[in-house]
């Protein structure tokens, strides 16, 4: 049973100043959201994710001039060509047009993929480290902070587990790519939705 001087907080609120002391308690709360954010691996993987997000808002600006510039030099080459030649031409164009779009259009979604997968690899990197936290509280679970109403203030253990997080997997470089399971038996990670980003342009 919980001592009854514990400090009650709502979840939403402002976590205390992290301690590197794991609280001892038989359930922890962990902010998901900012044990990515805030770690290496994720200031890592969401720096490639914009820089590659801006160099294809780059290209498809690129691209979109040099199509209207074409489209320009065929409007006017209208009036010198056969009426068969320009509607044959301007198929041509209105297919190249079309390539290029879905080809970007896959290089959007490949990016907003491999952004996904990276956010896959921390998880299942992370969930033996969670274990071990786990395991160190005595404790027997540990709930996603947006998903409880009511808890105590120092049952959040989100400042210690990005700590021994960037200690364990600096910025994930040098991890294999996702894999199905984690490697600690010993741990059950529940399902639980992704968070809410932005997708690739």
């Amino acid at each position: 049973m919980m001592a009854a001087h514990a400090p009650v907080t709502w979840a939403q609120e402002q976590a205390a100043p992290a301690t590197q002391e794991v609280p001892q308690a038989p359930v922890l709360m962990v902010d998901r959201n900012r044990l990515f954010a805030e770690s290496a691996f994720g200031r890592a993987a969401e720096a490639r994710y914009q820089a590659e997000s801006e160099a294809l808002i780059a290209e498809n600006l690129r691209l979109e001039q040099a199509l209207e510039a074409e489209e320009r030099d065929l409007t006017d080459r209208r009036a010198t060509l056969e009426a068969e030649a320009f509607q044959q031409l301007a198929a041509d164009f209105d297919a190249k047009a079309e390539d290029i779009r879905t080809a970007q259009d896959a290089k959007s979604r490949a990016i907003t993929a491999k952004r996904e997968e990276d956010r896959q690899r921390f998880l299942q990197a992370a969930v033996p480290i969670l274990g071990d936290i786990l395991r160190e509280a005595g404790a027997v679970a540990i709930f996603d902070k947006d998903m409880v109403i009511l808890s105590l203030r120092g049952v959040d253990i989100t400042d210690e587990a990005i700590a021994m997080i960037d200690a364990r997997l600096g910025d994930g470089t040098a991890l294999p790519q996702a894999g199905g399971a984690t490697d600690d038996p010993g741990v059950e990670l529940a399902p639980v939705p992704a968070p809410e980003g932005q997708s690739a342009p």
